[in-house]
């Protein structure tokens, strides 16, 4: 058991809610801002890594190639090698990277699409909120 999302009270599993708990080990797949991003572009298919790079604006070789490693890492991409001349290399999502695609990161778009503007907005008004919460807390 998880103690999120189970339906169970989480405050019935804190126990479970240690460093190395699965909770955890779940968050951490989005810890690292390429990684989603990556996941999201190998929807659509296999793909070799220069249309990886192409098809995500900003992204740096190196960053793309720690995105790949770590997400080999976890089980959630395959490398697919082909035999050929030139050889050819392309990554594909496996069936627990196409879970996390079609489940939590679909439901956390549509969070997105219908809570993103109040979540920049937010984080604009961050400052001025937190020099006021600072001057309360010291009143």
């Amino acid at each position: 058991m998880s103690g999120f999302g189970s339906g169970d009270d989480v405050g019935d599993h804190r126990q479970e809610l240690v460093a190395d708990c699965r909770l955890r080990a779940a968050t951490d797949l989005f810890a690292h801002t390429w990684d989603p991003v990556v996941l999201a572009a190998l929807q659509e298919g296999p793909r070799r890594r220069g249309d990886l790079r192409a098809g995500i604006g900003g992204i740096s070789d190196k960053a793309l190639s720690e995105a790949l490693r770590r997400l080999l890492g976890h089980g959630l991409i395959e490398r697919l090698g082909y035999r050929q001349a030139p050889p050819r290399v392309e990554y594909a999502l496996t069936e627990l990277g196409a879970s996390l695609v079609d489940g939590p990161m679909r439901a956390l778009g549509a969070w997105i699409d219908d809570h993103g503007d109040a979540l920049l907005a937010a984080q604009d008004d961050a400052p001025r909120r937190l020099r006021e919460s600072g001057s309360r807390a010291s009143a």
